[in-house]
């Protein structure tokens, strides 16, 4: 059976310039496909059509639709690198996912957009301990300048220029910025020194100066490492923040989450009127249509018709 090795495919996946992070989960669905072919004692690569459509079944109870097709795009990149024939698109295969969707589809869980007053929340059952100063910074940060995580973690003192009218920070690398050209973000600073995050960030340096990486892990006797946080670790600082303040989703099919953060700075800025242009060079989307969407859900209950009915 011909298979394609594992370290070559992920080799070549780097050399084409994706993500570290799209990359690895690539490559551990590609190892998800080969061994549920090795089980079943079929070819991996080239597949048929049949071992797709199989495969794809086996996982219609159990896998959220966007691993599932990720996955469909991993065995088709895999057969585009060694030239082999594949569509995506054939009809039985496009059939086969209508149909599992049809029966066992379910919504995509989004990150709930964390406005001003979750924030506030947040930071009033903050500690003021040095790990408090760091998860403050954060928080702020990543809501004023609708970061990422990657975006966060990745950040380096040298990046960063404090000035008496804020911030301007260069991101080196983003997702929407994936050769390394290189943005510049700009986060004034604020009039409320509690929520300012040029402030916090100013306090976090001052407790931790940092030559390198400016976020980085924290012992439990407060001792601040040189290694920089995960950006899995944003995720699970900004849960266990919101779960001591109380801070809980408002929709069944959201959830907390450090996107959370950046979900809900480009939902207050529709609220207040700024135009998608404004938006769209802040927060860095390229696309329209992915960034009107966290306009669609903001308006649910703001400009429901059933507004109308003087209920």
């Amino acid at each position: 059976m011909t298979q394609l090795p594992v370290v070559s495919l992920a080799d070549t996946y780097a050399r084409q310039a994706l993500s570290k992070a799209t990359a690895r989960a690539y490559r551990a669905d590609w190892n998800h496909f080969l061994d549920w072919c090795d089980s079943r004692g079929v070819s991996g690569l080239p597949a048929s059509v049949q071992t797709v459509c199989d495969y794809l079944a086996s996982m219609a109870e159990t896998h959220a639709r966007a691993t599932i097709e990720r996955r469909l795009v991993t065995i088709a990149q895999a057969h585009k690198i060694k030239g082999l024939p594949w569509t995506s698109g054939h009809p039985q295969i496009r059939a086969t996912l209508r149909g599992m969707f049809r029966l066992h589809g379910r919504p995509q869980v989004k990150a709930a957009a964390i406005e001003l007053d979750e924030i506030r929340a947040i930071l009033a059952v903050m500690p003021r301990s040095t790990v408090g100063l760091r998860d403050r910074a954060i928080v702020l940060l990543t809501f004023a300048g609708a970061m990422r995580r990657s975006e966060i973690a990745r950040l380096q003192r040298q990046d960063v220029a404090i000035g008496k009218d804020g911030l301007r920070i260069l991101l080196v690398r983003s997702k929407s910025d994936q050769t390394g050209e290189g943005q510049v973000l700009g986060i004034p600073r604020g009039t409320n020194k509690e929520t300012c995050p040029v402030e916090a960030l100013v306090r976090w340096l001052q407790a931790a100066p940092a030559d390198g990486a400016i976020f980085r892990s924290i012992r439990a006797d407060g001792t601040v490492l040189e290694s920089p946080l995960h950006p899995n670790s944003l995720g699970e600082i900004v849960k266990k923040r919101a779960s001591l303040a109380g801070v809980t989703t408002a929709s069944p099919n959201e959830r907390i989450s450090a996107h959370g953060l950046r979900a809900g700075c480009i939902t207050s800025l529709y609220r207040k009127g700024v135009s998608d242009e404004a938006i769209m060079g802040h927060s860095r989307h390229r696309d329209l249509k992915t960034m009107r969407g966290y306009v669609r859900r903001s308006k649910l209950m703001t400009e429901s018709p059933v507004r109308q009915l003087g209920l």
